[in-house]
């Protein structure tokens, strides 16, 4: 079970499979990108995969050194499946692919439907609707998720910000 702490204004919980490529890189690549806005006082951020596959590894070897060679770190981050309670504790459950958008629907209590959304929702100049998954291609795999997250990012942080009254820490 995850904790969020209290303060934060707004909550986003990145969602892809397994919790160890995507939505970890999400997680880092956004929280980089709200440090830099100086909002990281006002939103929380957190990933978890829809499978149990890898419940407790660190990200993908792989993952980890394409966010790296973009100064994201992501070594600290552990997979964990999205449980029934993130539902209510979550502004934002952005899904990777339609896949796991599919997944979080079912499992979704009433009430809590309009807080899923897949992340290229976003990211109006992109040309496809899911981040693929990189787990079986080479590292220019992940260069094209880090890619395709960095633009939804902008757009995710500018969705929000329209959204609430956040204003930057000094």
């Amino acid at each position: 079970m995850t904790t969020i702490p209290q303060d934060h204004a707004v909550n986003v919980l990145f969602v892809c499979l397994g919790n160890i490529c995507r939505s970890p890189t999400a997680e880092g690549v956004f929280r980089n990108l709200i440090r830099q806005h100086n909002l990281s006082e006002q939103i929380y951020i957190d990933s978890a995969g829809t499978s149990a596959y890898h419940l407790g590894e660190p990200p993908d070897q792989r993952a980890q050194a394409a966010a790296k060679a973009r100064g994201i770190d992501l070594t600290n981050l552990r997979a964990r499946q999205t449980g029934e309670d993130d539902f209510a504790r979550f502004d934002y459950i952005i899904a990777m692919d339609n896949d796991n958008l599919v997944k979080l629907k079912r499992q979704c209590p009433a009430g809590f439907e309009n807080r899923i959304r897949l992340f290229l929702e976003y990211a109006p100049g992109a040309d496809r609707t899911d981040i693929p998954d990189p787990y079986t291609s080479d590292s220019q795999g992940f260069e094209l998720v880090l890619d395709l997250i960095e633009q939804a990012s902008q757009g995710l942080l500018e969705h929000i910000q329209s959204q609430s009254r956040l204003k930057p820490q000094s």
